[in-house]
């Protein structure tokens, strides 16, 4: 082997060459070609903002407010599709794109976010729908979240703008399900009640600090039962829904719809004085008036009528505002008079007297079609709980066959001087009932007016002479009070009552001022103490006192008594251990209008 040395890279490095015997000598290898150095290193490209932008569903715009005019990102078409044809480029047009669905618009957010541009601009951040152009037809709202930031003027009002509009289309049907039920009414889309008064408190809260006025509209659809039988009743809830959707679209961005009950909306106005208001209803009355809602059932027109009021000048809480629109919403539904009124204090007083009539043409119209009817509360032996008689209540139906509250009733009869003919109504029927049931026995209660009346007495006796062997079964009531208005015509009763044989009772006894004399003088037999006094006597010592006291008085005068609206078995047995003869109240039944009696029993007296 033979050593040589060969250049590589500058220096001598020694190489072996090996000579076989079987072959040639081999030339030396040639040395390696030199390395290429590494290619420099690519600059990188930036970042692609249209690219992202397009990729996150987002577009950038710029709003010279001053002019109006809008500049957008070159990605805008990309972003929005259908909604972007058409031109965009002044903010008018664009906001004829915002959906009616929308809460609220870029421009309520500039142009009403009541804040100050402090030389850094003010940031706003607002989520709304878009449409495609109105002649493309309807088509899906496209849900966009717009987020930037204005910038004031020398006036300091918004001069300009500048954000980033991104689709938010799925969030915010997301969301809009996860607050459904919590938030909105399922049938129209509209606020439901509680979401309602939450608004309307942020109204009444946002006027005291900027000393504006708003507005509270009731709207009802005109004869809904009638579409309801005529369409059906998927027709109307399509009415409804309808018409929740054309309030929306006559309101302002800033006004809310909401769905009061059944067939009625509120819609709260946004500084709004009492000519704003009625402009307003007037404007949605058109609306609903000149186009018909369409249905599965076909075209269907419909009517409204709105009642509205003023706050907080004519109410300070949302249950009177929506009291005081109810009021109103009641007068314009009465006949074919104004479809919109509004509510003032003189209105209060015309709807009273308007109510108290409509009340009294029910009591003349119940009376002629045999719709006064009665209903019986036991009372009870206080050792026993055996039924000792019944009391006689008033019930009138209406047309419908819903019952009238007596409460509502009564005071509109005295005053309409219609009261007499309930109370002899109720005598004769209290009668028929004493002779069809041999073995019952009655209390009936006798107005301040029938008391008084010189004649009724002889009514009395005439009606009690028809049916020999009644009177000890009857029982008159007379109130305490109406005994301190006349006491010698009471007195003159009582006597007149006790020769026929029919017993008295005071009722309400301790709501009076009734004398020890007079209560002797006036020979009761049964005294009624006034259930507000009972219903307490568990918890209250006052009232234990008192109604000790009237038990004790009675007792020395040999008077029955009668404990109302006895509730609980704890009141009933204090009263027991008092010394009451009777009882009565829910805890030992509630009116009927058959009483609990012993079949085929003989007539008897029960005291």
């Amino acid at each position: 082997m033979q050593l040589r040395h060969i250049a590589s890279r500058g220096q001598d490095t020694p190489v072996a060459t090996v000579h076989s015997p079987l072959s040639m000598p081999q030339r030396p290898l040639a040395p390696p070609a030199p390395l290429a150095p590494p290619p420099a290193p690519a600059v990188a490209a930036g970042p692609d903002p249209a690219g992202i932008l397009s990729s996150i569903g987002a577009v950038v715009y710029d709003w010279d407010i001053g002019t109006d005019r809008l500049t957008w990102g070159p990605n805008l078409a990309e972003t929005l599709g259908d909604i972007a044809q058409g031109d965009l480029g002044m903010g008018y047009a664009y906001g004829e794109r915002v959906s009616p669905d929308s809460a609220a618009t870029r421009y309520s957010a500039v142009m009403q976010s009541g804040q100050t541009d402090d030389g850094a601009g003010v940031p706003y951040q607002v989520v709304y729908g878009l449409t495609r152009p109105r002649e493309q037809g309807p088509g899906p709202v496209v849900w966009v979240e717009d987020a930037g930031r204005w910038f004031a003027g020398p006036d300091g009002r918004p001069a300009r703008a500048h954000g980033v509009l991104r689709v938010v289309t799925e969030r915010h049907e997301a969301e809009r399900k996860l607050a459904l039920g919590a938030q909105i009414d399922p049938l129209t889309g509209a606020l439901n009640r509680a979401r309602l008064a939450e608004q309307l408190g942020r109204f009444l809260h946002s006027s005291e600090r900027s000393r504006k006025t708003f507005a509270v509209l009731l709207v009802a659809v005109e004869n809904l039962f009638a579409l309801n039988r005529t369409y059906g009743y998927d027709a109307g809830d399509e009415v409804i829904a309808g018409l929740a959707l054309r309030l929306r679209e006559n309101i302002r961005a800033c006004d809310a719809v909401g769905r009061h009950a059944g067939n009625k909306f509120a819609v709260l106005l946004e500084n709004c004085g009492s000519e704003e208001m009625e402009t307003a209803a007037l404007r949605l009355i058109d609306s609903v008036r000149e186009k018909a809602f369409e249905t599965s059932a076909g075209p269907i027109p419909a009517m409204i009528r709105i009642g509205g009021v003023i706050g907080p000048r004519e109410g300070r809480n949302p249950q009177v505002l929506f009291q005081h629109a109810e009021e109103a919403l009641d007068l314009a539904r009465q006949g074919a008079g104004k479809r919109f009124v509004a509510y003032t204090a003189s209105l209060a007083r015309e709807d009273a007297r308007l109510r108290a009539l409509q009340v009294a043409d029910s009591i003349v119209s119940a009376l002629n079609e045999q719709r006064v009817e009665l209903a019986f509360q036991p009372i009870v032996h206080a050792a026993s709980g055996a039924i000792a008689f019944h009391e006689a209540l008033l019930r009138v139906r209406l047309p419908d066959g819903a019952a009238a509250s007596p409460g509502a009733l009564l005071p509109v009869a005295e005053k309409a001087g219609l009261v007499r003919l309930l109370d002899q109504r109720v005598m004769e029927l209290a009668l028929e009932r004493l002779v069809a049931e041999p073995a019952l026995s009655v209390s009936v209660n006798c107005s301040m007016h029938t008391v008084l009346d010189p004649e009724w007495p002889d009514r009395l006796a005439t009606a009690v002479a028809a049916a020999p062997g009644l009177a000890n079964r009857l029982v008159v009531e007379i109130t305490e009070t109406t005994m301190i208005e006349d006491f010698d015509t009471t007195r003159a009763l009582i006597a007149a009552c006790r020769r026929l044989g029919v017993k008295v009772a005071m009722d309400d006894f301790g709501a009076g001022h009734t004398s020890f004399r007079n209560l002797r003088d006036l020979a009761f037999d049964i005294v009624k103490i006034d259930g507000a006094f009972i219903r307490n006597i568990t918890t209250s010592e006052d009232d234990r006192f008192f109604v000790r006291t009237l038990i004790d008085l009675a007792s020395h005068l040999s008077l029955k008594v009668v404990a109302e609206w006895v509730e609980d078995e704890a009141t009933a047995q204090i009263l027991r251990d008092w010394g009451v003869d009777y009882l009565q109240g829910a805890r030992f039944g509630c009116a009927e209008a058959r009483p609990a009696v012993e079949k085929h029993a003989a007539p008897r007296a029960f005291i």
